[in-house]
This record gives structure tokens, sequence and C-alpha cells, in this order.
């Protein structure tokens, strides 16, 4: 591999992990290079777990150092999440992911709009006593968002935060240790699928998660520093350009 096209994964891997971290739609980034890099998209799909694979192992230690992320009580949406992904998976390796580019777009404006009009939603402080066990309708929420993630990464970070802000009520930096925390989990399992399947190229993804992993560590800075407040300017950001990018506005 050329040194410049390196530099290109680690850069984009660097951005793109403070990005999932912090927010999400860093995939929106590093798949679209991979398949500029030649990769078809099936096989890009699949590379860039391990990327996010690492980059989660990196942001739920620091969480769980920062004292934000608790494994043994933070773990009850974990499961349906796992639940999800494998089949979503399982679909993916005998799909284009490309087609849902546009219902992508839509989700993400419906998710900026409540991002933009209830902002205090986000961003109020809550005690841990006031998130019991997750309910049924919890649980079914988490599995089809599992199932969306397995599918295909790109976006699953925003439809995370939204259930663990809006439906179970924790602000947006405990609600980033629990997404990368679920990631973590079903991206092991996942990975062993697109593997099986032969769409994993091995280089490319851990060149990619060497810059995921440093933009992890300082994404989990920024949102312990900074507080919900500024991790929500990050999320509107993000939103706003994954948007853009999905409407062909860059292209």
């Amino acid at each position: 591999m050329e040194w410049y096209l390196i530099l290109a994964l680690l850069g984009t891997g660097l951005v793109a992990g403070f990005i999932n971290t912090t927010a999400g739609g860093g995939s929106m980034l590093t798949l679209p290079l991979l398949m500029f890099l030649g990769l078809p998209a099936n096989v890009a799909n699949g590379t860039n777990r391990i990327a996010i694979l690492f980059q989660n192992i990196i942001g739920v230690n620091t969480f769980r150092q920062k004292k934000v992320l608790d494994l043994t009580s933070d773990f009850r949406l974990v499961l349906p999440a796992l639940a999800g992904s494998v089949i979503g998976a399982l679909i993916a390796v005998e799909m284009n992911v490309l087609v849902l580019e546009k219902i992508i777009a839509i989700l993400m404006v419906g998710m900026l709009l409540l991002v933009v009009l209830k902002p205090n939603a986000w961003v109020a402080e809550r005690a841990e006593n006031q998130h019991p066990k997750p309910t049924l309708l919890q649980y079914i929420l988490f599995f089809f968002i599992g199932l969306y993630g397995g599918f295909i990464q790109m976006g699953v970070g925003f439809l995370l935060l939204a259930g663990l802000v809006l439906g179970c009520g924790h602000n947006l930096v405990k609600a980033n240790a629990i997404k990368v925390y679920i990631v973590l989990v079903y991206t092991i399992f996942t990975i062993g699928i697109f593997m099986f399947y032969g769409q994993v190229n091995w280089l490319a993804g851990l060149v990619l998660a060497v810059g995921n992993m440093a933009g992890a560590w300082l994404g989990v800075h920024f949102a312990v520093k900074g507080g919900a407040k500024y991790v929500r300017y990050v999320l509107i950001l993000a939103l706003v350009i994954v948007i853009l990018n999905l409407f062909g506005v860059f292209s």
C-alpha cells in the first residue's frame, strides 16, 4: 500500500473516530474512502468494522476510566442490540448497502430536527436512580437499532443516541458511553460474520483502526471535559454534514 494511502486512512480514521465517539456518522467518511481504494461495497462494509472494533475498545476503556460507564449496570440494552445486529449482518453480506442511502438521509433529517427543537432533552443532567430497568418497548427499539447497525454501520450512532437520550433519559455524555459499549459488543460478533464470508481486508482495516483509535481517545476526553452542551454542537454539525452528503451535495 502506497504511503499516501496509508496517510489518508490514518487521517480519515482519526476524524471518524472522534466523530463516532462524540456523535456519529464517521462511517460516512471511512466507507467512501475504502471503496475509493478499490474495495467492493460489501468488503468495505466488513473492513470498516475492524476500525470500529478497535475504536470502541479505546472508547469503552476511556469512558470507564473517566467513571462515566459502568460495565455491570449499563449492559442491559446490549443484548437486544446484539441479537438484532447478528441478523442485520447476515442480511448485509448478501446485499448492496448503497440502496439505503436515501432512507438514512430521511432518518438523519428527523433526528436533526429533534436535536435542534428539543435541546434540553439532550443536555439535562439526571441521577442514576432515574434510569430503571429498560422496558419491553426499549428492548424492541434497540433490537431494531442493532438490526440496522449489523446491516450497515453508517449512522447507527445517531439512532443509538436518540434511543438512549429520548427513549431512556440519559444525557449525551452518558449516552455516548453506552453507545460505544453497545457497538463494541455487537461488532465482536458481526465482524466474525463478515470474516466468514471473506468480506474483510485486514491491511486496510488495521491501518484505518489506528486512526480511529486515536480519534476515539480524543473524542472521549472532549465529551467528558466539554459536557453534554458541547457534544450537542458536535452532534448537530455531524448530522448536517451527513445529511448534505447523503443528498449528494458534495458529489
